[in-house]
């Protein structure tokens, strides 16, 4: 991991330039590939990314490869399995070549670059069918190769799945060194894939917990936790520039924003006793809304933003509970025996995470928002704090083994890709950006 010692990062990450021309896309009348991404027993489609022509064509396939494979969804076949080689994205494939490897999809492209812009033409093809499914075209600087191979990535899943992709875009969570018992905690930022990692310079904040994005802005909150006192921050990834939502009478923590990016939700604890307020970021007026006598933290809203679930122990120990945005109705959704937490609404409003406790392990579950269908999709030593990729079909979290560090793992949906994420380091608190613009 490398310091960043400038805070400003440009508004589209990267300065890229997406000019994206539609060379083609087809869709014939007649059957054609398609990944089927509520099935759990469905094998991974076979896909042949051959290395793209021109500088860094390898580079790019690489990543390519590398985001569809761990995705679950997709099975990269070996390069030295392929027939036909030195593709171009001018030429159509020879498809009976990639037929004799059981490719079913195809992705080749070629990389040129003129007047200083990097140029990735690229196409995909239903093998069987001998059909272009999809062909675009991306410009940007030559330093953002890696950003132009996630969009590819993003377009060849989104044409194959139905669904939005999720590889071009970022994770911010607390990245930790040190031996055990002098351990530092540090604001941390980098690609979903674990490349460019970084920190964000936090001096004087002490120890940074809980950062979370905002689903409209490159803007963070997260709280910084001192020996006699507590902060909510807000973070500006555009312009570096960080501010304080204000002082608070008790410790502060667990803030979130609002679909709308317009408030934070977060707890106040006083005195053994926490409740959850909201503040408007344009007038700073705060809003209490829970009044139990009782410990109610970790506020997620709703992707409408008119509810909001949270962990109370009000029934004797932790439950998540639903509340409108106004704090109105507060009711009971989990059901399960054990101790529920870190609840956080998917971005399509159809499942809740949260980390359950039972019997001496952890798990991350999800359950819909009136408490049924109930799944949980790890088993550990410690699992905790889940994160949506902003497609809603991928979580991030954190795990750790007795004994050992955290580390940044990722979930499908279903349970079935499980897997330790790229980033090598200690990592703990993921939280998820939106798709970059």
């Amino acid at each position: 991991m490398t310091q960043v010692r400038s805070l400003h990062l440009p508004r589209l990450l990267f300065a890229l330039l997406c000019a994206i021309t539609a060379l083609a896309l087809t869709r014939p009348a007649h059957a054609e590939i398609e990944v089927n991404i509520n099935r759990g027993d469905a094998q991974p489609l076979p896909i042949a990314v051959p290395a793209f022509g021109g500088q860094q064509g390898a580079d790019i396939a690489q990543v390519i490869s590398a985001n569809l494979q761990r995705s679950g969804l997709f099975r990269p076949l070996d390069p030295a399995s392929f027939v036909e080689r030195d593709l171009t994205a001018a030429v159509q494939p020879r498809f009976d070549s990639w037929k004799q490897i059981n490719a079913q999809a195809l992705v080749n492209g070629t990389v040129t670059v003129q007047g200083g812009q990097l140029r990735v033409d690229f196409r995909l093809w239903d093998v069987f069918q001998g059909q272009q499914l999809l062909g675009l075209q991306f410009t940007s600087s030559p330093e953002n190769w890696r950003r132009v191979a996630h969009k590819i990535s993003d377009a060849v899943y989104t044409r194959l799945t139905g669904e939005k992709g999720y590889f071009d875009t970022r994770v911010v969570f607390v990245a930790e060194s040190g031996a055990r018992g002098k351990v530092v905690k540090r604001l941390a930022i980098m690609d979903q894939d674990g490349a460019n990692p970084s920190y964000l310079q936090t001096p004087g904040d002490g120890i940074v917990l809980t950062p979370r994005f905002s689903s409209t802005s490159q803007e963070i909150t997260y709280m910084a936790l001192r020996q006699d006192s507590s902060a909510i921050y807000l973070f500006n990834l555009e312009t570096g520039r960080r501010e304080s939502l204000g002082a608070f009478p008790g410790q502060v923590f667990a803030p979130r924003f609002s679909p709308d990016g317009g408030k934070v939700a977060f707890s106040v604890e006083r005195g053994g006793n926490s409740d959850i307020f909201v503040m408007n970021l344009s007038s700073r007026s705060s809003t209490r809304l829970t009044s139990d006598p009782s410990i109610d933290t970790s506020p997620s809203f709703s992707p409408d933003g008119s509810r909001i679930v949270f962990t109370s122990d009000r029934s004797g120990q932790p439950q998540l509970y639903i509340m409108g945005a106004d704090g109105s109705g507060a009711r009971r959704v989990s059901g399960g025996g054990g101790l529920y937490t870190t609840p956080v609404w998917s971005p399509t409003g159809e499942f809740i995470a949260f980390t359950k406790q039972t019997g001496g392990q952890f798990h991350i579950g999800i359950m819909r928002p009136d408490g049924t269908d109930e799944r949980l999709l790890t088993t550990s030593y410690l699992d905790e704090g889940p994160t949506w990729a902003p497609n809603g079909r991928v979580l991030m979290f954190s795990r750790e083994t007795p004994g050992g560090p955290p580390k940044l793992w990722s979930v499908d949906v279903l349970g079935r890709i499980l897997q330790p994420m790229p980033y090598p380091g200690a990592g703990s608190d993921p939280a998820w950006s939106p798709l970059l613009n």
